[in-house]
């Protein structure tokens, strides 16, 4: 059975009585060159546990058995069930589960589905509404993956692969820079896609770190920082974290000026380091301001 093939998958789909919904951000990859090259991305072996997002039609999913010695594939549409069946016959390390990601508890998932696997990876061709979402799951999870390596939408590729303080970058950003290491690893035509969709997308790769490259005084507080730096956007940072913390203006521009920052600076331009020791003097305050 030939997946690259568009008439196979819609002959599937119709056999089945499956109409595609918009809502869910099924676009069935059928360009014979993509998937392999995804499962390669993310340097499976026999002893590599691999948790996918979304299987679609199972493309992905037959390159993914190929490589790992396990594969835990999430389906929340139960119409595609049957297909499924079907074009995973034969993959007998396949498990496919009908439910919802989000409302998965993933170190739960990566003990009981995943024991004795020596790495743990994440792989998804993610539709646009659900990107940032899935990869703040997994980031915050504290799940032991090694890599993740997501299809997404072109400009998703590019904020999450940005470097902090560049124009790209956003609180995703900040986000996955300090747990993981980035890659933009190749684009993907819009007309790899069956329907196609309106957009081109990218593939990235996200390398979990051992450690984080700067170490704020409280974590938690410097991601509601993150948060709220880039909350409003269009604002500065001075009127942003003032609004987003709850703290007086000139306790900001205190701190900013203990950084030799301007009180105009835009939240775009802080690098991680920045974020991290505006955080630590803003947390001080922040504990005066309770006392």
């Amino acid at each position: 059975m030939d997946l690259s093939d568009p008439a196979v998958i819609r002959r599937l789909l119709k056999k089945r009585g499956v109409e595609l919904t918009k809502s869910l951000g099924q676009n069935f990859i059928t360009d014979p060159d993509v998937c392999p090259r995804i499962a390669d991305s993310a340097g499976l072996s026999p002893s590599s546990g691999v948790i996918e997002i979304g299987a679609g039609a199972g493309v992905l999913t037959v390159e993914l058995s190929k490589l790992a010695g396990k594969v835990v594939s999430f389906e929340v549409d139960g119409r595609l069930l049957p297909v499924l069946a079907e074009t995973l016959d034969g993959c007998e390390n396949v498990a496919l589960l009908n439910s919802d990601f989000m409302k998965t508890d993933v170190n739960a998932l990566v003990r009981e589905t995943l024991a004795g696997c020596e790495e743990v990876c994440f792989c998804a061709n993610l539709p646009y509404y659900i990107t940032s979402p899935v990869i703040m799951k997994i980031l915050e999870s504290g799940a032991p993956f090694t890599r993740c390596v997501f299809m997404v939408q072109k400009e998703a590729a590019q904020r999450l692969t940005a470097q902090v303080g560049s124009r790209l970058s956003g609180a995703i950003t900040a986000a996955v820079a300090y747990r993981t290491q980035s890659e933009y690893l190749f684009d993907v035509p819009k007309t790899s896609f069956t329907p196609p969709p309106k957009v081109d997308s990218a593939v990235i790769r996200l390398t979990r770190r051992s450690e984080p490259p700067v170490k704020p005084a409280d974590e938690a507080y410097f991601f509601r920082l993150i948060r709220a730096a880039f909350g409003m956007r269009r604002k500065t940072a001075l009127n942003s974290l003032s609004a987003g913390l709850g703290l007086p203006k000139e306790d900001i521009a205190d701190a900013l000026a203990q950084l030799s920052m301007r009180p105009d600076v835009r939240a775009e331009t802080f690098t991680l380091g920045q974020f991290s020791d505006l955080s630590d003097i803003l947390f001080e305050k922040s504990k005066d301001t309770d006392r």
